[in-house]
């Protein structure tokens, strides 16, 4: 399996940004680390090791960025003001520098945006808000409200980046066409402690006729051996 080790200065970032990219043809897929998790993460929870043969077979083109958790949600050091901002340079390397690299590389077809845990929050915390970029979400026992991490502070940008905040008050027709053209997987323990959390995003695009995949796993609870089952169902042949 093609492996590559990739390192650039992100202007967006101010600093070194590193990933890991797996394959060498197929569907882009786009890994997201778990809390403070690194770009070598997937690799070393078995993650890639799970789809290594849709990998090598030419399926799947997936890349793995860093993260920058600790500069942003859980940088209490800064006002939760800074730490949003910080995401938000982030999700801009993200957008313009990871997502472009995964176009030239990978053979076309959806996009597809993934994460475990905190990654599954990135996942639709971005996606949400790019349904034009993002063709495909997956969660596997993401928790998605955020007041937990900017110690009760609101502005427009938390409200921006809290879908069970923003989701119900769309009523633009063109947002929700784009929402609606997105598959959306929402993947969860049956004892893992963010259940309620999926079960309420799910019941919020429903409510909006935003089709979505609730999938909650029995006896499931918040580890590596349940997520390594997801990612190869939710990522199949």
């Amino acid at each position: 399996m093609n492996r590559e080790y990739h390192r650039w200065y992100s202007e967006r970032l101010h600093r070194d940004m590193e990933l890991l990219l797996f394959g060498h043809s197929g569907e882009p897929v786009l890994l997201l680390p778990t809390s403070r998790g690194r770009f070598y993460q997937a690799e070393d929870f078995g993650l890639i090791g799970a789809i290594s043969d849709r990998i090598q077979s030419g399926r799947y083109l997936v890349v793995c960025p860093d993260s920058v958790d600790e500069e942003s949600w859980f940088n209490t050091a800064v006002h939760p003001h800074d730490r949003l901002a910080r995401h938000k340079e982030w999700e801009a390397y993200l957008l313009h520098e990871v997502v472009p690299l995964l176009a030239r590389r990978s053979t076309g077809g959806r996009v597809t945006l993934a994460g475990c845990s905190f990654g599954g929050f990135h996942a639709y915390n971005v996606g949400l808000r790019h349904p034009h970029i993002f063709q495909r979400l997956i969660s596997m026992g993401g928790k998605f409200e955020t007041d937990e991490f900017l110690d009760g502070h609101h502005d427009p940008d938390v409200y921006h980046h809290s879908a069970t905040q923003w989701l119900p008050n769309v009523h633009d027709a063109q947002q929700l066409a784009a929402l609606q053209r997105v598959e959306m997987v929402l993947a969860v323990g049956e004892h893992d402690f963010c259940r309620a959390s999926n079960e309420h995003l799910s019941s919020l695009l429903w409510k909006k006729d935003i089709a979505n995949q609730l999938a909650v796993w029995q006896g499931g609870t918040h580890d590596w051996p349940v997520w390594r089952q997801m990612i190869q169902q939710y990522l199949p042949w």
